[in-house]
Order: structure tokens, then sequence, then C-alpha cells
């Protein structure tokens, strides 16, 4: 009987994957195919090395055994014999780790998948002409106000379908998404994201921002990928979810480091947003209590010596006049003038307040 386990583990050739029609097949399968090539010059690289040091570590440890048993003939105890000693227990110990290295690669070699590169020779070559659809620059030529309101438009036009985009989270669901609304496959699909992932992280909904800086990296490399094959994006939504799904060591490693940055960048930003809100309050909020000389109350009062912030504190007129006299005219002028200017001394205040009591009066209408 045939035993057809041996063939289980071959890798399919590039033209016998199954595929979506819309996806740039012949791109798709030029990156399996390197990835594979260079996974196999890796491996030739690591066996060289790995046989150059054996050699060297065997031929270290012959000499070594050699002068050993000639010192030992000669009945000689002495240091260098001591010290022979322990370089050969050294090299001993190199020589199981190699050996152990050695079963590691040779293990790896077996369920390692044989694939076209491997199996053998090509029996005949195949040309394939796929006509991949022109990469194409909506905002070309536009100015940073066009873009802009063009961008506005695009959020209220399909503003539901991007956060529905974004909370998707298996790839096959972000896939099929794309491809039934290929329309959102654009930079500008990619700015509402990275927006709405600082608004996210603002509001301190982190876990959520996490989230969404996922979908916002896939549609990143989307758009990468089609700029450097120079074809439209929408060609690659199929390629780019096929290869995260093989789960490439490298290309998983580099998008997962891209996600990571990418977090850290947005967590930067809102924080900086943040700073800049409270700033811009606080600012706003010492204009609205400014006096009418110009001037802070808040920073007027801290400037005061204690004694006069304690009659303030207390709104003891009394004790504030005493406090005054009790200054040089030119201390108690200073501060006062500043207390005036800040609104915190309002002179004759109460003739003012009488005063806009019958403006008011006068302007209330009678009634009828």
């Amino acid at each position: 009987m045939v035993d057809y386990s041996k063939w289980k583990n071959i890798e399919i050739s590039d033209d016998e994957d199954d595929t979506h029609p819309n996806i740039d097949t012949p791109s798709l399968f030029r990156w399996r195919h390197q990835a594979r090539l260079e996974r196999m010059e890796e491996r030739k690289k690591e066996q060289e090395e790995h046989n150059r040091k054996k050699a060297e570590t065997l031929q270290k440890l012959k000499d070594a055994k050699e002068k050993l048993a000639k010192l030992e003939s000669e009945q000689k105890d002495s240091a260098d014999l001591t010290t022979l000693k322990k370089v050969l227990h050294d090299l001993e110990e190199e020589e199981k780790k190699i050996k152990q290295k050695e079963e590691e690669m040779k293990k790896k070699e077996r369920l390692t998948p044989w694939n076209v590169d491997t199996i053998g020779q090509d029996g005949f070559t195949k040309t394939v002409i796929n006509t991949k659809p022109p990469r194409k620059d909506a905002d070309a030529g536009l100015s940073d106000e066009e873009k802009e309101k063009r961008m506005k438009q695009f959020v209220k036009e399909n503003e539901k379908k991007l956060k529905e985009f974004g909370m998707l989270r298996k790839y096959d669901d972000s896939k099929k998404f794309l491809q039934e609304h290929p329309y959102l496959v654009c930079e500008n699909t990619a700015n509402y994201l990275v927006v709405w992932c600082i608004n996210l992280e603002m509001e301190e909904k982190h876990d959520l921002m996490e989230h969404v800086a996922h979908q916002c990296i896939c549609m990143q490399y989307i758009l990468e990928l089609s700029k450097q094959l120079e074809v439209d994006p929408r060609a690659c939504v199929g390629s780019f979810f096929s290869r995260i799904q093989i789960a490439e060591v490298e290309y998983k490693n580099s998008f997962d480091d891209e996600l990571r940055a990418f977090k850290d960048r947005i967590r930067k930003r809102a924080a900086e947003n943040v700073t800049d809100a409270v700033r811009e309050a606080e600012e706003e909020e010492r204009k609205a209590r400014l006096g009418p000389g110009g001037l802070d109350p808040v920073e007027v009062f801290e400037s005061l010596p204690e004694s006069l912030q304690k009659c303030f504190e207390a709104q003891d007129i009394p004790l504030l006049q005493q406090t005054i006299a009790s200054m040089s005219e030119e201390e108690a002028t200073y501060h006062m003038k500043r207390c005036v200017d800040s609104g915190l001394w309002v002179p004759d205040a109460k003739a003012k307040e009488k005063e806009e009591q019958q403006k008011a009066t006068k302007e209330t209408p009678d009634p009828e």
C-alpha cells in the first residue's frame, strides 16, 4: 500500500491557490514565493554557520585532547595541565550545545513543508497576464481647503459605515466588509479612524481606542501596499488580509510593531490635546475675570502682602483701612491701584450699585 502521509505537508503550488477574483493574484503569489525564498536562504546561512562552528570546535577539541595526553604521558603536574583540563571541559560543553542545536535544526527541517522550490524542477512554465487597476489619487491637485471640505462631506455621508468598520473584530469580517463597501478603502477612512482614536483616548476609553487603532493600521497597510504596487487600493484588500492571516512571523511582527507605535503616538497626541484644552479653558476663564484695568484678580490677590490678603478674605473694611494706614503712602497706593484695576476693590461700590439699580428700573417697561 502506498503511504500518502509524506505528501500532506506540501505547500500548495502558487497557481493552485484559491483567491477572490478581485485580489491581485500574481502579486500575492510573488509575496508568498519571495517569503519562501527568503526563509530558505536564512536556513541555508544558519546551516553554513552551524557547520563552520562545529568544524572549528571539533578541531579545537582534538588539539586539546592531544596536548592533554602529551602532558599526562610526561607526568607533568603543572598549571598548564590544570588550564588545559578546564579548556577541554569547556570545549566538551560547547560540543554538547552544538549537537543539541543540530538536532533542533534537523527537526525543524523535517517539519518544514515542501513547496514548488524544494519538491523538484518545473515540468513546464506558464505566463500569467493580469491587468491591474491603476492607482488613482482622488485628492491630487486639490488645495488643503478643498481636501478638508471633501473629507467633511465623506464623513457626513459615511460616518455610520466608518464606525461599523472600526468596531469589527475578525479579519474575515473586515475583509468582507471592505469588499462590499470598496468606496471606504481610501485615505479619508484612515484619517477618520486616526481622529476617532485620539478622541476615544481623550475620553479615557482606552480599550476601545486600542481596538479602533488595530482597524486603522489595517487600512493604512492596505493603502501603503497600493502605493508600493502602484495599483488601486481596492485591489489590495484581499491581498492584505490573506497575508496577515497566513501569519508570517516577520510580517506579523512588523504589523504588531507598527500598531504599538501608532497607539503610543495616539496616547501622546491625546495628552497634548488635553493639555492644550485645559490651557485654553484656563486662559478663557482668566480673560473672563479680568478687572476694569485689565488685571487678573487671582494673580493680584496672590501678590498682595499677607495682611492685605486677610482683609479681603474676611471682607473686613475697617481692618483694610487700618492695614492701609499702617503702610507707606507709596506702598498703599501701589497695592490699592492694582486691587481697583483687577476688580478686587470697587471704589464707591454702594453708589455704583444704586446707579445700576436706577438704570435697570428705567429700562424695565411699565406694565400695561
